[in-house]
C-alpha cells in the first residue's frame, strides 16, 4: 500500500528517525506528541495539564496537515508519568474529544522522552 508522509511547522520537528504522521491509504497515524513549543522545541511547562494541551494542539496541527481533525480519530493512546494525573489529564482530554469519543488506551510508563509527563498518538479515519 502507498502511503504518504504528513508534515508540519506547527507541531515539534520529529526528535528522531521517524514522521510526524504517516497516511496510508484512507487511514492516518500520528506518532506520539509531547508538550514541545513547536517554535522553540522547548517544553511548555511542568504542569501535567498544561503538558496535555500542549500534546494534544501538536497531535491538533499535524491532524489538521492531513485534512483531518479531532472527530476523524478512532484510537487514541495516551502515555502518563504517573497515574495519579490520570483525573487531571482526562479534563483536559475531554475538551478536545468532544462529540467524538475514540477507542484509548491509557498507560502509566517508566519514563518518556525528554522526561515530559504525557504523550499521546491517534490513529484517524479520513474515508
Amino acid at each position: 500500500m502507498k502511503h504518504e508522509v504528513i508534515s508540519t511547522q506547527k507541531a515539534p520537528a520529529a526528535l528522531g528517525p521517524y514522521s510526524q504522521a504517516i497516511k496510508a491509504g484512507d487511514m492516518l497515524f500520528v506518532s506520539g506528541q509531547i508538550p514541545f513549543i513547536p517554535e522553540t522545541m522547548e517544553l511548555v511547562s511542568e504542569d501535567v495539564q498544561e503538558q496535555t494541551r500542549q500534546s494534544l494542539e501538536n497531535v491538533k496541527a499535524i491532524l489538521e496537515a492531513a485534512g483531518a481533525s479531532f472527530n476523524d480519530v478512532v484510537k487514541a493512546g495516551v502515555f502518563i508519568k504517573d497515574m495519579n494525573d490520570f483525573g487531571k489529564i482526562n479534563e483536559i482530554y475531554a475538551e478536545y474529544f468532544t462529540d467524538n469519543k475514540p477507542a484509548r488506551a491509557c498507560v502509566e510508563v517508566a519514563r518518556l522522552p525528554k522526561d515530559v509527563k504525557v504523550e499521546i498518538e491517534v490513529i484517524a479515519y479520513l474515508g
